[in-house]
């Protein structure tokens, strides 16, 4: 399934409409209209990020690649910081340049904005590659949010107090106070969390007493308001003020700031049932976003029975505890990292935590091993679920490594070779390079992990580097009389010679394995080896040959089920029938091809068919189409760290010079400009001619225009006629920012009435 497309940047919706900080925003504006990196620094619990985020949302116009936000709470390991940017800018890591050098290529020449969130824990990781963006990218400026300054030449500060306290004045008018930014704060979430709440005089002083004992933090203030569901505010005061001062020794004492918080946050605990408190540990042990499935298989144990753990959930995103999203279609939770650090404690603490890492360990092995080994699941769906819960999965082979624990690191690394291939190619060899060092996995595993280590050097186009892994994958599998494993890499050993230059030895490695595959009946081996034949006879010319082993390898593939290895084969099959001249085969394998890539989100594998579609509009005499597809092939591969695919190369350039003569010089350029700044949708829709319904394909996100994926949702409830009550449930969020993701889907849309907002939505489903 394709990761959903945005508009320029990644922005998350607003959540809220308090504005706050205006003299904050207009200072940050000022810094960074001056300076090209300003750091916002601050406390845990000050809200940099929030304040981050909508001055960026502001200024994103400014930039015409707009702002997009880069998440570092959730990286654990300095070496994935590049991995974040990526994501960030919708870029793929599937080529030996790795994700580092994509990043600085491809912003090179952009005007964008980028927000890297949260830095304190990785300072000289985000700090170097910082640098290296400001050194290269000379339209793009950056803002930071981090504990501690990053130290970056060239880095200006803004520092980030609390919020502005109100006046202990018991005069001042409502209309006044209301301006303040600790109460704006207080009431707004207090209104969205009780429906009705509203500031008076009656009220005024509990506020003001209730914003100030918190010290005008945005966190703390935020966990109080949210009570006014169950409790007065005058109830929250006085409950805030005995604790309190347990601690100062008095009711009016003063503490840390950092103090302040965490009392803010036991003090939500404490209030919570003796359910809740047991969830909200337990879901400590997830290091990034996760789903209800996941709380139910690792969280809900023992005292607390899956069946409760959706209202358990619930609660606890009413209570501001638990932050609730919606990415690809899939209600998804995270902790804040003030809230995850304090649950860790307690669930230490609670003398749980081996426990509960240990089924969090056993859950996520057991689900990546399914997605790839049954031939039944649907691997598009598999991959998109890695890709939401990828932070907690990294988590797992990072405590392997830590712990040494090489057998249960490595079949977990094994059992995600398909992500690793479509997605993450130099982080899959950086993850086995680190466990097959540790040596201690069963000599199979060790075995899998060479050949898998040289299939992705192999995807990366580095045959030098893949050779020591295959070569060991052979003999280990030859000693043990392994012969469908040995038929494998033989077979893959053969196309790494074939790489670097060396027919001979790629001709002497397929007749082993045709001789060894004789012996099984592995269907595995068997596509290998015809892969091997294959681009054996691409690489010598012979295309009847090419034509003959991928006939084959497309029946294995769909007698199978095996949808990675057919889009390979379609490729190869319909690149061999371009090659031959017969475009009207070709056209028909390209686009099935197309959209099995596309479902996949293979962006290598998808930029090879573009180019091969443009290669075949230019043979149709659609030159500009031809341009706009080379154009967007080109823009994709790029964005990848890819090359042209060898054989295709002069195909490429013979289409290009085709479409340069009949369009001229200007023409051709301006095309192939317009195709390079497709989104993947539209390049699909391009190169089908139509024939894809990208908006209605299980892999492509609903037609969304300008709309966050989060207004993307709420707009289809709002089109099945959902009220704003009712989506609030559905997406456990308030009816309050319902309220306000519809006034923004309005305004963004220029509708001024639900019912349009409807027919847009219906419109987009045809």
């Amino acid at each position: 399934m394709a990761r959903p497309l945005r508009r320029p940047g990644n922005l998350p919706a607003e959540a809220s409409s308090f504005i706050g900080r205006r003299h904050a925003l207009g200072e940050l504006r000022t810094k960074l209209a001056a300076a090209r990196l300003v750091t916002l620094v601050g406390p845990g619990g000050v809200g940099k990020t929030r304040l981050a985020i909508r001055g960026a949302t502001e200024l994103a116009r400014a930039f015409p690649g707009g702002a997009h936000l880069v998440e570092l709470a959730d990286v654990r390991d300095p070496g994935l910081v590049p991995n974040a940017v990526l994501a960030a800018l919708d870029l793929r890591d599937q080529a030996a340049t790795g994700p580092r050098a994509v990043v600085l290529s491809y912003l090179k020449d952009k005007e964008l904005l980028l927000l890297v969130d949260n830095c304190e824990h990785l300072l000289d990781a985000a700090g170097a590659l910082v640098s290296d963006i400001l050194r290269v990218a000379p339209g793009v400026r950056v803002i930071a949010t981090s504990r501690q300054p990053l130290a970056v030449p060239g880095e200006h500060l803004l520092p980030v107090p609390p919020l502005e306290l109100p006046r202990a004045a018991p005069d001042e008018p409502l209309e006044l106070l209301r301006l303040n930014e600790s109460v704006e704060l207080f009431v707004e979430r207090a209104s969205a969390a009780s429906g009705g709440f509203v500031l008076s005089d009656a009220n005024r002083g509990a506020v003001i007493e209730v914003c100030r004992r918190l010290d005008g933090l945005p966190l703390a203030i935020e966990l109080a308001a949210v009570r006014t569901r169950v409790l007065a505010v005058e109830q929250i005061r006085d409950r805030l003020a005995d604790r309190f001062g347990l601690l100062t020794g008095t009711g009016r004492g003063t503490l840390p700031r950092h103090q302040t918080l965490r009392l803010a946050v036991e003090w939500s605990h404490d209030l919570l049932t003796p359910d809740e408190r047991t969830l909200l540990r337990r879901m400590s042990v997830f290091a990034g976003r996760f789903t209800l499935d996941d709380v139910e298989a690792v969280c809900a144990a023992g005292d607390v029975s899956r069946r409760d753990a959706l209202d358990l959930v619930a609660s606890l995103v009413d209570k501001s505890l638990v932050a609730a999203d919606v990415a690809r279609g899939v209600a998804c939770y995270r902790l804040h990292e003030t809230m995850r650090e304090f649950a860790r404690l307690q669930l230490r603490d609670a003398g749980e935590e081996a426990a509960v890492e240990g089924r969090c360990e056993s859950y996520f092995v057991a689900r990546c091993q399914s997605g790839w080994e049954d031939p039944q699941y649907d691997l598009g769906a598999w991959l998109d679920w890695l890709d939401l819960e990828i932070d907690t999965i990294r988590s797992i082979l990072r405590h392997c490594i830590d712990r040494g624990d090489g057998s249960l690191g490595l079949g977990l690394a094994l059992s995600l070779r398909g992500f690793w291939a479509t997605h993450a190619t130099t982080e899959g060899v950086r993850w086995l390079d680190q466990l097959l060092e540790l040596g201690v996995a069963h000599q199979d595993a060790q075995a899998r992990g060479e050949y898998l280590r040289g299939f992705l050097h192999v995807l990366l186009v580095d045959p030098i580097a893949a050779m020591p892994s295959l070569e060991r994958a052979v003999a280990a599998d030859r000693a043990a009389g392994r012969d469908g494993a040995l038929v494998a890499s033989l077979s893959m050993a053969s196309v790494a010679a074939n790489m670097a230059g060396d027919p001979s030895t790629a001709g002497r490695l397929i007749d082993e394995a045709q001789g060894v595959s004789g012996l099984v009946e592995d269907k595995g081996a068997a596509q290998a080896l015809l892969q091997a034949r294959a681009l054996a006879g691409f690489f010598a010319g012979d295309v009847e040959a090419a034509t003959a082993a991928s006939l084959e390898g497309i029946r294995l593939s769909r007698e199978v089920g095996d949808l990675y290895t057919l889009k390979v084969w379609l490729l190869n099959l319909g690149t061999a029938a371009l090659v031959a001249g017969d475009l009207g085969a070709s056209a028909s394998l390209l686009a099935e091809a197309i959209e099995l890539a596309y479902r996949l989100d293979d962006r290598v594998q998808l930029a090879y068919l573009l180019e091969a579609a443009g290669c075949l509009k230019a043979g149709a005499g659609n030159e500009p189409v031809a341009a706009q597809l080379l154009g967007a092939g080109e823009a994709m591969r790029t964005g990848a760290g890819a090359h042209v695919m060898p054989f295709l190369a002069p195909l490429v350039e013979r289409a290009a010079a085709s479409a340069r003569t009949a369009l001229g010089g200007g023409r051709y350029q301006a095309a192939r400009d317009a195709g390079a700044r497709l989104d993947r949708d539209a390049a699909v829709r391009l190169a089908l001619g139509g024939s894809m319904d990208v908006a209605a394909a299980p892999s492509a996100r609903a037609a969304g225009g300008p709309l966050s994926p989060r207004e993307q949702e709420v707009a289809r409830l709002v089109a099945d006629g959902l009220t704003n009550k009712e989506i609030g449930a559905r997406l456990f969020i308030s009816e309050y920012t319902v309220d306000t993701h519809v006034r923004s889907i309005l305004n963004k849309l220029g509708f001024d009435s639900r019912a349009r907002i409807a027919a847009w939505i219906a419109s987009s489903r045809e």
